[in-house]
This record gives structure tokens, C-alpha cells and sequence, in this order.
């Protein structure tokens, strides 16, 4: 219980160095319909994990009806996870979501096929995803990549890389991004290309 209260404080705490509007925690925590939908999630999370999957899947229904964010219980979702505006974002049973990553409303985690085994993506650490995207089937987003706004995305993206456009193609990779004090990717999502 301590690890989720953890998670959570920290899913808030991300929030404040990630959009220029939040005015504080307290705010955060009763306005944000994208941290309302984590809070939910870590929640039922911890019960598919158990094997209560009906519990687990009720949970996450109040989740999406309360926030309009589809996370099914099943997707691994890492710390500082955070969902901007939230509206519309659904993500799959089989997604995984690494540390320090930020979608923006109407992003889809998605799966391309009926299969039971890995049917949607795994985005690494330090992943932006622009709104309206749409990441399909089993591929990797690497490490700090960031998705253009209604790009769809069905081929692994590398480490680094900007990806516009439908289909999603890289426009920009790791060596010309701008880079911020100790080396850290300039990740401003203002910056993405035309």
C-alpha cells in the first residue's frame, strides 16, 4: 500500500513540471480528470495483479466513466505517468508505459489484431505523445521519442526520434534535439517541427 501511495503522490507530483497551468497539489488532485483516471488505474491495477479481474474491470469502468480515460487494468503503466486534458485516451490490456511519460487527450495505445499474446505498444521512459495520436500493435516507442499531434504510429519508433504525420514518419532524431542542463533531451513539445 505504501508503494501505491507512492505512485500516486509522485503521479501528482509530475503534474506541476509538465503543465504551466497547474496552480498547485490540491488543485491537481481535484480537477485533473487525467490523474483522477492513473489514480483509478493504480487501483485496479493492484487487483488484476491479484487475480480479481472481475473487481479489476468494474473499477476501471467507474474509472472511464467518471474521467472519459479507458485504461484497462491489464496495461503496466510506470511512475510519473501523467494524462494532459485526458478526454478519449484508451489504453490496452497489453500496453507498457515506462517512466516519465506524458500523452495528451485522444491518445490511443492500441492493438491491431485479436490475438491473445502482446497486441499493443510499449512506450519507454521520457515518452510525449502528441493529441489525437494513435500508437497501434506490438511496437516500441524508444526512450525519450516524441509523437506529433494525430500521428498514427505502427513501426518502431527509435530512441530520441520525432515522429509526425499519418503514416507516422521520423522528422527528427536524438542528435539535432536541443539539449537541457546534464544532457537531458529537450522534450518541449512546442518545439515539434511542421
Amino acid at each position: 500500500m505504501k508503494r501505491a501511495l507512492a505512485q500516486i503522490k509522485a503521479d501528482i507530483g509530475c503534474v506541476s513540471s509538465r503543465d504551466p497551468a497547474a496552480r498547485g497539489k490540491v488543485e491537481i488532485l481535484v480537477t485533473y480528470p487525467g490523474v483522477h483516471a492513473v489514480i483509478w488505474h493504480r487501483i485496479a491495477g493492484r487487483a488484476w495483479r491479484r487475480g480479481w479481474r472481475g473487481s479489476a474491470r468494474f473499477l476501471s469502468w467507474v474509472a472511464r466513466f467518471l474521467t472519459n480515460v479507458d485504461i484497462h487494468p491489464g496495461a503496466t503503466i510506470g511512475e510519473r505517468f501523467f494524462i494532459d486534458h485526458g478526454a478519449g485516451v484508451v489504453i490496452g490490456e497489453t500496453a507498457i508505459v515506462g517512466d516519465d511519460v506524458t500523452l495528451y487527450h485522444g491518445v490511443t495505445l492500441g492493438g491491431v489484431s485479436w490475438s491473445p499474446g502482446k497486441r499493443h505498444p510499449t512506450l519507454r521512459n521520457g515518452v510525449m505523445v502528441g493529441a489525437g495520436a494513435k500508437i497501434l500493435g506490438p511496437i516500441t516507442i524508444g526512450e525519450a521519442a516524441r509523437i506529433g499531434a494525430n500521428s498514427v504510429v505502427m513501426e518502431e519508433v527509435p530512441a530520441g526520434a520525432t515522429v509526425v504525420g499519418i503514416p507516422g514518419k521520423i522528422v527528427r532524431g536524438l542528435e539535432t534535439r536541443r539539449r537541457l542542463a546534464g544532457g537531458r533531451v529537450d522534450l518541449e513539445h512546442h518545439l515539434m517541427p511542421d
